[in-house]
């Protein structure tokens, strides 16, 4: 169902979809995407709010800052030795506008991992601190991200940028473009240009991971296999049409598409493995991994008529994180 929720200033109708199916209700705002409230029933059957926000578009208005909302500017780590600290990254759902029911694993992950504990590979503690970002190339553009990692990284021992690829696998992207390709984002804009960064006379075309790639698509971290994806889509040095390749980019290559495509999943590795370099810390653990696409279960894929979530979709959902979290606990193995 939609309504009427508000207007902005512009005379922008803002209006407010509701889903409700299986005793679950979510209710997401066409300003911006936000998710403006969840409600599903517990264990026990109790129905309660998981996620609330303002009830009248004024609220929203009043408080434009995003960034606590997404834990980007509370990634606090504690002081001492004996502690390595992971940042790692997640994204709001996107594509609402085909399935309203759609998730995001990378924002799951973002939201279970936050403030927590692990026991590394290798025995040692481990704090993750985490933040989500928006699904809109505006804010990557006036600098998100690097607003919000540049305070962390030179404290960090690892990062890890997450976001949803593909079906049935995780992929550590081992390389990222400096080019955005164009698809609509959250608020249906469509950039397709050179990423845009400052300083752009010393930006490379291409970044790489210094994630201990080899290590972890060893480790049994669980459920779904994890590959190596070293592919990419270039111009070669002279010009002519893009081409895919296996095995990485060439020499004076420009960039088209990194392993991980060349939307903001592959723009936020980029930029934060940038950053990376441009701070001084080109040794630093970090890079992006995708993660399989969380899915419903195959009697309930139709918007029109499924569910909003149902046991299969759960299960996946636990999974991948708890998949996220052991990829991370072997890339923070033998750091700090």
């Amino acid at each position: 169902m939609m309504e009427f929720f508000g207007k902005l200033d512009d005379g922008t109708v803002v209006h407010r979809w509701t889903v409700e199916r299986g005793g679950t209700r979510v209710r997401v705002l066409t300003y911006g995407g936000v998710v403006q409230s969840v409600r599903t029933p517990d264990r026990d059957g109790k129905v309660s709010h998981v996620a609330l926000g303002f009830q009248e578009l004024t609220g929203y208005l009043k408080n434009p800052d995003p960034y606590t909302s997404r834990g980007q500017d509370s990634m606090n780590f504690p002081a001492g030795k004996g502690v390595r600290r992971i940042v790692l990254t997640g994204f709001d759902p996107f594509t609402l506008d085909r399935d309203i029911r759609i998730s995001n694993p990378s924002g799951a992950s973002a939201l279970a991992l936050d403030g927590t504990w692990i026991r590394t590979a290798d025995g040692g503690r481990a704090r993750v601190e985490t933040a989500v970002f928006p699904v809109r190339w505006q804010d990557f553009a006036d600098g998100t991200v690097e607003r919000t990692l540049r305070p962390v990284l030179p404290r960090a021992d690892v990062f890890t940028t997450v976001s949803q690829g593909r079906i049935g696998r995780f992929d550590i992207e081992r390389f990222n473009g400096a080019w955005r390709g164009g698809f609509p984002d959250n608020e249906n804009v469509a950039r397709t240009e050179t990423v845009p960064v400052a300083d752009p006379a010393s930006q490379p075309q291409w970044t790489a991971t210094t994630l201990p790639y080899a290590r972890i698509t060893a480790a049994p971290t669980g459920r779904f296999p994890v590959y190596d994806n070293t592919s990419v889509t270039e111009i070669p040095a002279g010009g002519g049409a893009p081409v895919t390749r296996a095995d990485g980019p060439t020499a004076g290559s420009t960039a088209r598409a990194g392993g991980g495509g060349n939307y903001l999943s592959n723009e936020i590795a980029y930029r934060a493995t940038l950053l990376r370099d441009r701070i001084g810390r080109p040794e630093l653990p970090g890079g992006h991994v995708h993660t399989p696409v969380l899915q419903f279960a195959p009697d309930n894929t139709d918007p029109a008529t499924g569910t909003v979530t149902d046991p299969e979709f759960v299960q996946n959902r636990l999974d991948i994180v708890a998949q996220v979290r052991s990829i991370v606990a072997v890339a923070a193995a033998g750091q700090g």
